[in-house]
């Protein structure tokens, strides 16, 4: 069984303050009596479930087109953190056994409200190194970032870097159990962007 863990893209999507709502632009429209529909996406790439690249907060690191994408399809575990508002998650936090190198946080923090949220849990620093001792590859999770709303020095991102981790933000495990899957969720190969919506997904490991 295939399941979608990739909120919905609309006009109606939560957007990051400041950054511009998504909006349709069409070109040509079959309704309007044109042979095809073809229309123009104007977005932020930080849209939704997304991969975050290097660039997108390190001076000269590598765009998103140009990541390996190893990290981004294989085995991995969903394990669910039950949040306080704003709380930034500490190792001790951290009661499940790891038996993936790739890391789904539900914390259920940001879905299921139906607007923005700032106070959604995040990730400490200390977090990102512990589970980089246990050979993690890339950490996903259910909130627009894997810093605070309010953070300015994105020091949780820093060390992802520093750990050569991947990132997966704005996901939605709200239906998702704990446990064992197969996750695919693929950057699209835009070279120069500092990030890519995804199409994530987890399959049934049988």
């Amino acid at each position: 069984m295939i399941y979608d863990i990739s909120p919905p893209i609309s006009r109606a999507t939560k957007v990051w303050p400041g950054e511009p709502s998504i909006r349709q632009e069409i070109l040509s429209d079959i309704q309007n009596g044109d042979n095809v529909m073809v229309s123009i996406l104007h977005s932020t790439v930080h849209v939704g479930a997304h991969a975050d690249a290097p660039c997108h907060f390190i001076k000269n690191a590598c765009s998103i087109g140009e990541v390996d994408l190893d990290p981004y399809i294989g085995r991995c575990q969903v394990i669910q953190i039950q949040c306080q508002a704003s709380e930034v998650i500490n190792p001790d936090r951290l009661v499940a056994s790891i038996h993936a190198e790739r890391v789904l946080i539900k914390t259920q923090s940001f879905y299921g409200n139906g607007h923005w949220v700032e106070n959604f849990a995040a990730l400490s620093p200390e977090f990102v190194d512990h589970m980089k001792q246990k050979g993690i590859k890339l950490i996903g999770i259910d909130t627009p970032s894997v810093d605070p709303f309010h953070s300015k020095t994105l020091d949780a991102h820093k060390r992802f870097y520093a750990n050569k981790m991947s990132i997966l933000e704005g996901l939605d495990l709200t239906n998702i159990s704990e446990g064992i899957y197969e996750l695919i969720a693929l950057p699209l190969k835009i070279i120069g962007f500092d990030a890519s919506p995804v199409r994530a997904v987890l399959r049934e490991i049988l």
